[in-house]
């Protein structure tokens, strides 16, 4: 069987996708920790009042995630993810100009908003509307625009920090957030209008009601906590640790930074390919036992190596 050839809409959609994702979670979620130290030194305020904007934005809009749901299923993923883009944008401003901690967590809730609105969630609603066949490949080159972008921000920032200052640095991010987004998501459509695709993705639907009472949901549900969850934790504080603690310049901080994120887009290009040739649960528990033996392994290291300068 040949290999089906995409649609112009479908590499539309493809394209907005990297692109959403490169700006929201590429630039805003990985690209945010690069100024931490800043806040720290120039601020005087501690790493975990610094780190704590970013968990205090997710708790409370991830608190409304059902209801996001709902929008974007009664709007469409599109207007959903043009609102995204802008709060993200407007986010990454604000943070730039922020004097007094009111003012830093309200903007944090703006990022967290535009993270949800923007990222990977409408952006996986869009793409399965799309794409049956080739689904996951679609979303593998859709989250490259994630590894990209976040091996792509510390560089810039550390180049515009450079020649301006960080506060600046943080404002022309978040300018470059939505030129970057916001044209390519402005001119896709939210369903391919093919009513053959539409009826083949009618019949697979599942009720809400069934998907809570059955428990993969369950597991699904902790699974994702935990991978998020070491995943940002480990993101929010590498920056820190590095120039803080480890006393690395910003051009070193900035290049392994870059380094880590370089290596994720092999992950993201194999586990899309992946996803469309074996059974997806055996992709995520790969995925998983990746994640956390990589992460234990460098938590371990950083621990001893920290334990010895003391």
């Amino acid at each position: 069987m040949g290999i089906e050839k995409p649609s112009p809409g479908q590499i539309k959609v493809t394209a907005a996708g990297f692109l959403s994702l490169f700006s929201l979670v590429g630039i805003m979620f990985y690209g945010l920790p690069f100024f931490y130290d800043f806040w720290v030194q120039d601020y005087g305020w501690s790493r975990a009042t610094v780190t704590s904007g970013n968990a205090f934005g997710k708790i409370i809009v991830g608190s409304f995630a059902f209801f996001a749901g709902w929008v974007i299923d009664r709007f469409g993923p599109r207007r959903v993810m043009l609102a995204g883009i802008m709060m993200g944008g407007i986010a990454l401003i604000g943070l730039s100009m922020v004097t007094s901690l009111w003012q830093y967590y309200l903007f944090y809730l703006f990022n967290a908003l535009g993270y949800m609105c923007g990222g990977p969630l409408p952006n996986q609603v869009l793409i399965s509307r799309w794409f049956s066949s080739a689904r996951g490949k679609a979303m593998g080159i859709a989250y490259l625009g994630i590894g990209i972008g976040g091996m792509l921000v510390p560089q810039i920032a550390k180049r515009l920090t450079l020649a301006y200052n960080w506060h600046h640095s943080m404002m022309i991010l978040g300018i470059l957030m939505i030129v970057i987004a916001l044209p390519m998501v402005w001119f896709v459509k939210d369903h391919p209008g093919d009513k053959s695709t539409e009826a083949n993705q009618a019949k697979t639907k599942v009720s809400l009601g069934n998907i809570l009472k059955g428990w993969p949901f369950y597991l699904l549900l902790i699974g994702s906590v935990c991978s998020i969850g070491a995943v940002s934790g480990t993101s929010q504080n590498l920056k820190l640790f590095f120039s803080i603690d480890l006393k690395y310049s910003q051009e070193q901080s900035a290049n392994i930074i870059s380094m880590i994120l370089a290596a994720s887009i092999i992950g993201r290009l194999l586990m899309g390919w992946l996803a469309d040739r074996v059974p997806k649960k055996h992709v995520m528990m790969l995925i998983y036992s990746l994640s956390s033996q990589t992460r234990n392994g460098v938590c371990f290291r950083l621990y001893f190596r920290d334990r010895t300068r003391w």
